[in-house]
């Protein structure tokens, strides 16, 4: 039995690294998921960069000569605001104007509070830093001038404050980097499905619309040879593609400027291991589902379809994660695809693997992957599938 699953798992591997397209094809998101996450921890990192100054427009800076002076002295470059200044912010010519109105030197100049406006575009989120800084900046004036109006009256500016609240952060710096970093689970465990899906695809749709796969099945090998040999192929592509992708991370993530995100990440040959064998049990899973739902596609460009319908399985996790974080249960790490995101991003923020839903997660995979290679043998039974006939 061995030496005729080798014999189709061989048959699968030649025909599939001849097709040089279907090669090419595989290959992009491995070589994109990484590519996307330098370019956006590199375009973060550029705004997050201390150094750069705040360029912000002014409307009225006349009325307002030493709150001016301040914005310069932090290193603010000061400009003034075109006429139509709140189309140019609409539009992001600009990322925000502050508007100084004639009345605010009477109401600063009698203590009382005077109101500047800074326009600006929360949509735009490539304006959402600037604008933070500036806002910090405009705070900082409103606090240095309350403590000393304060003070002028005899009064301690401690007085005006109940509560200060002092920042403890208990992150380390792996676990910070895992928020800069969550797209590295997602992109990993959707490449497990990307990276088998042309052979799942050619493995049995293909082979029925070639008329190949009746003969195939007249051999004196048994059903469940065959498809364990198009499994084997199946889950081989899978593994190379995860582990290309893997390395792909650790490439982009050397050449990353992470230190200007404020995170450490080292991704040494311990940390590759570990996300890799959290990883890898879903490509048995994977590559078992993309032939099942194979089986019932009447060609192969059918089979395409249904198997890029089923990519969106890996990433609705993924998503629902990133839009609602939620506290990880046990049970959560019995859902394939589930499970290795969160284990994936555990191991991250630095954490160890933990036996039991590493266990749990790679057992429901095994699982889906025996009853799904038990389900395709059985269709192969059926005429209806042997022949495509409805």
């Amino acid at each position: 039995m061995r030496r005729q699953v080798g014999t189709v798992f061989r048959k699968e591997m030649r025909d599939h690294l001849r097709d040089k397209r279907s090669l090419l094809t595989v290959m992009m998101l491995p070589v994109l998921g990484p590519l996307m996450t330098l370019l956006t921890l590199q375009m973060v990192a550029s705004m997050m960069r201390r150094d750069q100054p705040v360029e912000l427009a002014v409307v009225g800076r006349e009325h307002a000569p030493s709150l001016m002076a301040f914005l310069e002295r932090q290193g603010a470059i000061l400009k003034e605001a075109p006429q139509n200044y709140e189309e140019r912010v609409r539009d992001g010519a600009l990322d925000m104007v502050l508007v100084v109105p004639e009345d605010y030197g009477r109401d600063f100049s009698q203590g009382h509070t005077a109101e500047v406006r800074l326009v600006a575009d929360s949509s735009r989120r490539a304006a959402l830093m600037p604008v933070q800084r500036a806002r910090r900046l405009l705070e900082a004036y409103s606090g240095q001038v309350g403590s000393q109006r304060l003070y002028a009256r005899g009064v301690s500016p401690e007085l005006a404050m109940a509560v200060r609240v002092a920042d403890a952060d208990l992150a380390t710096p792996a676990q910070s980097a895992a928020q800069w970093l969550n797209m590295v689970p997602l992109f990993l465990v959707m490449v497990t499905f990307a990276g088998g899906l042309q052979l799942a695809s050619d493995a049995l749709a293909g082979e029925r619309e070639r008329g190949s796969l009746e003969p195939l099945l007249l051999n004196p090998a048994p059903r469940g040879v065959v498809v364990l040999g198009k499994w084997a192929a199946t889950v081989v592509m899978s593994v190379f593609a995860t582990v290309v992708t893997m390395m792909g991370f650790v490439l982009a993530l050397k050449r990353a400027p992470l230190e200007d995100l404020g995170v450490t990440v080292h991704p040494d040959a311990a940390f590759i291991g570990v996300m890799l064998v959290t990883v890898l049990p879903l490509t048995l899973a994977a590559s078992a589902a993309q032939m099942w739902v194979s089986t019932y596609a009447r060609s192969f460009k059918e089979a395409q379809l249904y198997l890029n319908l089923l990519m969106m399985v890996p990433m609705a996790p993924g998503v629902v994660l990133s839009l609602m974080p939620m506290k990880s249960e046990l049970w959560m790490f019995a859902v394939p695809v589930l499970g290795q995101e969160l284990l994936a991003g555990e191991v991250l923020r630095g954490e160890m693997l933990r036996p039991l839903p590493f266990l749990l997660a790679s057992a429901s995979s095994v699982a889906v992957a025996l009853v799904a290679l038990r389900a395709v043998t059985r269709l192969l039974g059926d005429e209806r599938i042997v022949f495509g006939r409805s």
